[in-house]
């Protein structure tokens, strides 16, 4: 089959469908990735077809509309209100970009993001369109919706309750942006008030979910229809080496604590940098800052923390003592399946819903929302991270679990018996 993956978004957002793409090439697909330029290179080195899709990540999460869209926090509302606004200028470019990734596929795979577009290329082509999710999406009584801040079991009535008010909060949000592309570019008709979501429910629509069912088990009230894989993970290519400064910095002294925040960005980047290092001081921790997108500097570090801009999760996560990280999917899967403590400081998002599962499996402290960060509230992260034994043997045994997953390997399989 001529597969293409349809996802825009930061690193984390991306990296996953290369993965899962390098996996269905190498089952004998013919894979295509559509999403932003900034990935080219990487999914091109694999092998795989790039289709470009409209935006640059990076440029948008910088932007002041990118800025109070990492602002909005805990606060759902808010949250889709911002993404519409920094969608909606792309969007009928991105149709556009997306209706030209998926012609001539015989099946489109999407992510969340991509799904906007996605949606309605797949009706306008005739082709079947799967959803390939890194978090759950389909209803449940077992827990609630991610896309709201209280991630207590508050019952079932309540988790049903937050997927039907969340999925219609975000339809309604998209749903004059989304029409006004498939009038200009598609010639199809406007999607109802009612959200698109239950319509591919009742048809058993096939759903990946991109995660470890060791993490988050498939709820018994899921369909058969909906699959959870494993992680999809992908790793260096053969040849990659460390910088000399990373090796001698490791071999110096006890295991570092890695410090990242990924793609997200920050204006207060030194005061948040600042925290970071006094309490990894406080704790006696020798510290790994990656920079990211701009969340810490590389200014002003004592000798007991190297700065670097980038390297490979699943080469430094097993070589450090804890992670301390944003919560993203791809993150925190990384730290599981290293077998280390994870102490995760969500700024949005997603996040608070991962960094919910970390503490309910008691594999790391539990979270610190980047708006109460501080001193005194890390350091003791990190000294409950780095000697409660039976936490440390917890994370071993997850991350054992982890690693005997082959999340690409079984959604290959899948998407094989659904040809």
């Amino acid at each position: 089959m001529h597969i293409t993956l349809a996802t825009i978004g930061s690193r984390g957002d991306v990296q996953p469908y290369i993965a899962l793409g390098v996996g269905l090439k190498s089952a004998g697909h013919s894979i295509c990735v559509a999403t932003h330029r900034n990935f080219e290179a990487e999914i091109r080195k694999r092998g795989l077809d790039f289709s470009p899709v409209e935006g640059n990540p990076r440029e948008t999460v910088e932007s002041d509309l990118g800025q109070k869209w990492l602002a909005a926090g805990k606060n759902t509302f808010a949250f889709t209100m911002q993404m519409v606004r920094l969608i909606r200028p792309m969007m009928v470019q991105g149709t556009k970009d997306c209706l030209q990734a998926c012609r001539g596929a015989d099946l489109v795979l999407y992510s969340i993001l991509g799904w906007i577009g996605a949606h309605s290329v797949v009706e306008k082509l005739g082709i079947p369109g799967y959803a390939a999710f890194l978090q759950p999406v389909t209803p449940t009584r077992q827990f609630p919706s991610f896309a709201f801040p209280i991630h207590a079991n508050l019952g079932a009535l309540h988790n049903r309750l937050t997927y039907a008010l969340g999925e219609q909060l975000f339809w309604l949000a998209f749903r004059g942006c989304m029409n006004q592309a498939r009038k200009e570019v598609l010639d199809l008709p406007k999607l109802p008030f009612r959200s698109p979501a239950s319509h591919l429910r009742r048809l058993d629509t096939p759903v990946l979910n991109g995660y470890s069912p060791t993490v988050l088990p498939k709820p018994p009230d899921w369909p058969d229809s909906v699959h959870v894989t494993g992680y999809w993970f992908l790793d260096q290519v053969t040849g990659w080496n460390p910088p000399t400064e990373l090796n001698d910095f490791l071999d110096s002294g006890p295991p570092p604590v890695y410090v990242g925040f990924g793609s997200m960005h920050a204006r207060n980047a030194s005061e948040l940098t600042a925290v970071v290092v006094e309490a990894l001081s406080r704790a006696g921790l020798r510290g790994i800052l990656l920079s990211g997108w701009g969340a810490l500097t590389h200014e002003n570090l004592p000798d007991t923390v190297l700065p670097i801009e980038s390297v490979p999760h699943e080469w430094l996560f097993p070589r450090v003592s804890a992670v301390v990280h944003h919560g993203g999917a791809g993150t925190t899967a990384a730290g599981l399946r290293a077998g280390v403590p994870s102490i995760i400081v969500p700024f949005f998002g997603d996040q608070y819903f991962w960094a919910s599962r970390v503490a309910a499996l008691e594999v790391g402290p539990n979270p610190i929302p980047v708006k109460r960060l501080n001193v005194h509230n890390l350091a003791v992260a990190l000294q409950a991270a780095l000697t409660d034994q039976a936490m440390r043997e917890r994370t071993d045994a997850v991350g054992k679990l982890v690693r005997g997953e082959d999340g690409v390997a079984r959604a290959v399989e899948t998407v094989g018996q659904m040809a």
